[in-house]
């Protein structure tokens, strides 16, 4: 079967690698589309190799449909469509004993620790697939897992409607994060500086300033009468937005900060003393964000069609990658389907 793998040093390359059976507890996935995100340009970048085992076919985004069940496998059936949710924990160490299973301090990300969706065909552990409804188009389920991540965004922001967000970052899971916000009755604001970016969360109705040629704290106070945002959500992964990010936030306002920022950054702590700020990490997901993220696609609730922006074969990979790095594009899905 084909496989992209990570080959270190910024590389991607298409290789044939051998088909496995799925063992006991597995499922074989016949992979259709992966999604490129954040994290996998971190790890083209080398800032994961301490966790990613080089060569490696990477990607966490993905749909398909399941070719092969091993023993002990309920639930599916072949030629069912799934996505996955690809965490697997320990169930014993202090976080998973405390509920909090999702950030196991031995938490296995796959297609990070272990191999990932850019391959024909791919075993994973039954426990991480999920089910997708009849009729939702396979490219469209590739983006329950980015939507899964705003959807946890929004609800550890605890938002609610009526409330203001501000969304500093108007890439992939910034959109992502708008319109789960904006579904969930919120005001939305977005500071993008790309205009084709601020333009796609235009009209997904959003309130969107250039952050370059605007000023956004005066925007941010016209808009909430002074008060500032009820949220702030940190997504561009900057210093310097991670610095701004307290001043816009109202008193007793939260900050979640959902960007990957590989290198401690500066936060103006006093900021957050003066208004009684909450600072929230937000890393993953849950299970029922997974749920709400699949019921809004099935919905027709999230624009999947305008979000994504390119489909390329699995061997133009490192080419989607490039995309993304360049902010060409905006969800860019890897086919990894033969064809011809």
């Amino acid at each position: 079967m084909r496989a992209a793998q990570y080959t270190g040093n910024g590389s991607i390359e298409t290789v044939e690698t051998a088909e496995a059976a799925p063992g006991a507890g597995e499922v074989r996935i016949r992979v259709a589309y992966t999604g490129i995100c954040g994290t996998d340009l971190h790890i083209l970048h080398g800032n994961m190799d301490h966790r990613v085992t080089v060569p490696q076919s990477i990607g966490h985004e993905m749909s398909g449909t399941v070719d092969a069940v091993g023993d002990g496998v309920d639930g599916v059936t072949p030629g069912q469509a799934v996505t996955v949710m690809p965490l697997v924990w320990c169930g014993d160490c202090p976080a998973c004993r405390a509920g909090n299973s999702h950030i196991c301090q031995n938490l296995d990300f796959v297609g990070i620790e272990t191999p990932g969706a850019l391959q024909e065909l791919w075993n994973v552990p039954a426990s991480v697939v999920i089910p997708i409804p009849d009729g939702v188009s396979l490219a469209h389920a590739a983006l329950v897992e980015p939507l899964a991540v705003a959807a946890h965004d929004v609800r550890r922001a605890r938002l609610v409607a009526g409330e203001t967000a501000l969304v500093i970052g108007g890439g992939p899971i910034g959109q992502l994060i708008a319109l789960v916000a904006a579904r969930t009755g919120a005001r939305v604001i977005v500071a993008e500086p790309n205009a084709d970016r601020r333009a796609l969360a235009a009209a997904n109705g959003a309130h969107v300033v250039d952050p370059i040629s605007e000023n956004l704290g005066d925007i941010v106070q016209e808009l909430t009468a002074g008060a500032g945002a009820d949220v702030v959500f940190e997504v561009a992964g900057i210093p310097a937005t991670a610095l701004d990010a307290t001043a816009h936030a109202k008193v007793r306002g939260r900050l979640v900060m959902v960007a990957i920022h590989p290198k401690p950054v500066l936060i103006d702590l006093q900021r957050v003393f003066w208004r009684e700020l909450e600072i929230l990490g937000a890393r993953v997901y849950e299970r029922e964000d997974f749920e709400r993220a699949i019921d809004l696609i099935a919905a027709g609730e999230i624009p999947a069609d305008t979000l994504i922006t390119d489909i390329v074969p699995l061997e133009q990979t490192l080419q989607a990658f490039e995309s993304l790095g360049n902010a060409q594009a905006m969800k860019v899905l890897v086919d990894v389907r033969a064809h011809g």
